[in-house]
């Protein structure tokens, strides 16, 4: 996987550099700025993990997303991590 490969998979606008520059965050997809996560087996959450995430999100204006990408080949399972207060308003908002 690549960012790029996936930012473009989803319609999302990859950053420059990963933001490390002023965009910070791997891509922007509708409201959010996504941190995209690949490994083979899985991935750990944390805090600080999700702490990097929501920061990156506030300085763009955006609600954070990770997007963990795991397995390998053509066997590979996307996840998308959102807050929970999010996914409760798009509910609410008739995208049941």
């Amino acid at each position: 996987m690549s960012e790029k490969n996936e930012s473009k998979r989803i319609g999302a606008k990859k950053h420059k550099n990963s933001g490390r520059n002023t965009k910070k965050g791997d891509a922007t997809w509708v409201n959010f700025t996504i941190d995209f996560k690949e490994n083979s087996k899985s991935f750990t959450l944390n805090q600080d993990v999700w702490a990097k995430a929501t920061t990156d999100a506030i300085r763009n204006g955006n609600d954070p997303a990770i997007v963990v990408v795991l397995g390998e080949g053509n066997k590979k399972t996307r996840l998308a991590i959102i807050e929970l207060e999010l996914l409760e308003q798009m509910v609410n908002n008739g995208t049941k």
